[in-house]
């Protein structure tokens, strides 16, 4: 008998949404592998299944380690799921990157996630509004609802202890760099590349589930997301979708473009409409709708692929987002994972063109990217899925004390370095701010 057919399924009414998402991710720490994702009930994205999702236990794990040659990551997980035939939930980090080109990473890496974790869970907990569907394959549904019903919520409270954090470029070496990017534009090299940077805190101790609940309370994003692989954790309030597929229908949703919140209505308001006009910010939106249009093409029939929204603008806790929103129907004959492959890493977080993009990001950033603006999400037993982008996270690795966070930008012909800067520390403000070093 099969893992899906074997397993047992319950659904649940809940009184408190919020309640019972609180008691479950602290029942669900107890485990050594887990997934949480949030939703975070944001009423913007059509596109939502669910307002949250646990996947807790292992059944079955596929890794693939980073600089395992050995091995291709994508055809293990097309495996993968053809040999379970279950709900997957797991990621994806951005030096598979090295699988879909020929491309190296050789930058350094102070987390050491493996460059892709799937895993087969025991227990799947649906969340919705007002009920959650529970399926288990080892312990009664019924057991597992009255286990969280029980669990005391953690509280949520601040660092104890502030991280002394650095960052891994100096401002002058980021400055020139935006320089020597825009020189590439200028020679046609590329049209746009997306220049990161780490901040990082060395010798630390903290309680990562402490600081994924400031976070989370703080960026109420709609794809945040929970990862706890033995002593590494990703605490990540993305509010980006990579690629979700639906049927055949596939679904992605870049992000290019942010403004920060106003402290009044109107303000608030002015600050929307400014996005909405910036001829910078549409210039790199529209740039990366073609590469995404362009990566679906590769897996979606012949005249399917469309921009079902070009330049929506989208509240955050903290900033506006321009978000464009891209669809097209996957062809019959092309598996899933196939689809993903083709579009990864996803066009926001590299440039145009792809490629060349790529092996700048290599030659001028100084901090291998790992998990980050990699993809977090799962796939369910009859291959659609759901994939974030990883970014507004923070890596942790408990064993070696070590925290890590990234934030970059779009650098094209017109960007001013300054001002380049100036937004990567705006994308790093909820950390900072959970992390003590800012104000609210």
């Amino acid at each position: 008998m099969n893992s899906v057919t074997s397993q047992m399924k319950h659904i649940f009414k809940i009184e408190d949404l919020d309640l019972f998402k609180q008691k479950a991710f602290a029942w669900a720490g107890q485990f050594q592998l887990l997934s949480y994702l949030d939703s975070n009930s944001y009423k913007e994205d059509p596109q939502q299944s669910h307002e949250g999702l646990i996947a807790v236990g292992q059944q079955a794990t596929l890794i693939k380690e980073a600089d395992d040659s050995t091995i291709n990551g994508f055809d293990q997980l097309k495996a993968f799921h053809q040999q379970k035939q279950d709900w997957l939930f797991g990621f994806m980090a951005y030096d598979l990157k090295n699988e879909v080109e020929r491309l190296s990473s050789k930058n350094e890496d102070n987390i050491g996630m493996p460059d892709l974790l799937f895993f087969q869970p025991e227990i799947v907990i649906e969340i919705f509004t007002a009920h959650v569907t529970i399926h288990s394959k080892i312990t009664l549904p019924e057991t597992v609802f009255e286990q969280i019903e029980k669990t005391s919520p953690n509280k949520v409270k601040a660092i104890a202890k502030k991280p002394d954090v650095k960052a891994r470029l100096s401002k002058e070496y980021y400055l020139k760099s935006v320089e020597a990017i825009r020189q590439h534009i200028i020679e046609g090299d590329i049209y746009e590349m997306n220049f990161c940077q780490e901040f990082f805190a060395e010798n630390y101790e903290m309680n990562a589930e402490q600081l994924f609940l400031l976070l989370n309370d703080i960026g109420k994003a709609p794809f945040t997301a929970f990862v706890k692989w033995q002593d590494k954790y990703l605490c990540c309030a993305s509010p980006e979708r990579f690629i979700k597929k639906v049927g055949n229908k596939l679904i992605s949703q870049p992000i290019k473009g942010t403004i920060k919140r106003g402290t009044t209505k109107a303000e608030d308001l002015q600050l929307r409409d400014a996005l909405s006009k910036s001829e910078k910010d549409k210039s790199e939106n529209v740039m990366i709708v073609d590469l995404v249009r362009n990566d679906l093409s590769r897996t979606c029939k012949a005249g399917s692929v469309k921009v079902d929204e070009l330049f929506g603008i989208y509240a955050y806790e903290q900033v506006h987002h321009m978000i464009s929103t891209i669809s097209g129907e996957l062809r019959d004959e092309v598996h899933f994972v196939d689809a993903i492959r083709n579009a990864f890493p996803m066009g926001s977080m590299t440039g145009a063109p792809k490629v060349m993009s790529m092996q700048l990001i290599e030659q001028y950033e100084k901090s291998r990217r790992g998990l980050y603006s990699g993809a977090v999400g799962y796939i369910r037993p009859n291959g659609d899925f759901d994939f974030n982008v990883v970014i507004r996270s923070v890596l942790y690795n408990a064993a070696a004390k070590y925290l890590s966070f990234q934030v970059g930008g779009a650098i094209v012909f017109n960007s001013e370095p300054d001002l380049e800067y100036e937004e990567c520390l705006l994308k790093a403000k909820g950390i900072l701010t959970v992390l003590g070093l800012l104000e609210e």
